[in-house]
């Protein structure tokens, strides 16, 4: 998009999102930067808006913004909860759950899959770099980690039981 035309949907539609994120967080600076987000996305992205729709279109993505950073931090306070509660346990009991997690993945996921979880859980890679190194779409990635997660659930879940 030109910037012409950016500064044109800002001076027209900043005050609606703002309002819109400010309705949904309760918090001005992330209700700003939910905004500015936005406008930077549609000005180094390839996004081209329909005059009839860029309304729309701005509205959405603002709602999605505020949504998707809602349910961030709604896991990263479950994350802080349970290794709160944990940490009273000792990380004797943290070094041997991710020990026999580990023995399971190297015994139990094949070589993709192994790569795949040592890139996301061990090296901290996100789903474009995973995506990249292994020559497959972020989709397919996301579909391995869904798969690896949820065969390593069940397997120490029946073990609990």
């Amino acid at each position: 998009m030109q910037n012409e035309e950016i500064q044109r949907l800002f001076k027209q539609y900043y005050a609606k999102m703002y309002r819109v994120a400010r309705t949904i967080l309760y918090d001005e600076q992330e209700s700003k930067d939910v905004v500015s987000d936005i406008f930077e996305g549609l000005l180094y992205g390839q996004t081209m808006l329909l005059p009839d729709t860029e309304e729309r279109y701005l509205m959405a993505s603002v709602r999605n913004q505020c949504l998707k950073r809602l349910r961030h931090e709604e896991v990263k306070h479950r994350m802080e909860e349970i290794y709160l509660n944990e940490s009273d346990l000792g990380s004797h009991a943290d070094d041997e759950r991710i020990t026999d997690i580990i023995e399971f993945a190297v015994t139990h996921l094949n070589a993709q899959q192994q790569r795949i979880f040592a890139l996301r859980f061990d090296q901290g890679c996100s789903y474009d770099e995973i995506a990249q190194s292994e020559g497959i779409s972020k989709v397919a990635v996301w579909k391995h980690l869904s798969h690896i997660i949820n065969t390593i659930k069940n397997h120490f879940n029946q073990n609990q039981s």
